[in-house]
């Protein structure tokens, strides 16, 4: 299968807003007021959970479908702990992101624990969210100015 691209365009809208444009979509992504937002939107480290989320519900109903799993109800509880000094410019040797997330599927399901336990090993292997999380992924940020 070709590779696909996927890409969106956001515009600041101040210095703790921006809007994001991805397809048809718009999101708002916005920090707490604790954090210099004004709580319009999901925070960036938020929206890496819901991300996360998303992808583990669409690969799990996927990889469910190909091994004749009836999922009846999916929910999934994610959290994340992250220090934010270096985010606020703090010195520190804690890296900026998340330290660690933990990850909670509850499934409705007809499937025994052997079966649920190579369900999960399959979703793991192949989200995409997941693994550019646990992976090294090539980021390349370049700047354009105008005056």
């Amino acid at each position: 299968m070709p590779d696909m691209k996927f890409k969106i365009s956001a515009v600041s809208d101040n210095p703790a807003r921006v809007t994001v444009n991805a397809r048809n979509f718009t999101m708002i992504v916005d920090e707490p007021p604790q954090l210099g937002g004004t709580d319009q939107g999901a925070n960036p480290v938020e929206y890496v959970l819901a991300a996360l989320a998303g992808c583990l519900n669409v690969v799990g109903h996927l990889v469910a479908k190909e091994m004749g799993i009836e999922i009846r109800n999916l929910s999934i509880e994610i959290s994340g702990v992250l220090d934010p000094a270096k985010f606020m410019g703090k010195p520190t040797e804690e890296r900026a992101g998340y330290k660690k997330i933990d990850v909670v599927m509850k499934v409705d399901t007809d499937a025994d624990e052997d079966t649920l336990k190579k369900w999960l090993e399959t979703i793991e292997q192949r989200c995409p969210v997941s693994d550019n999380l646990q992976n090294p992924t090539p980021v390349n940020i370049t700047v354009e100015a105008s005056r």
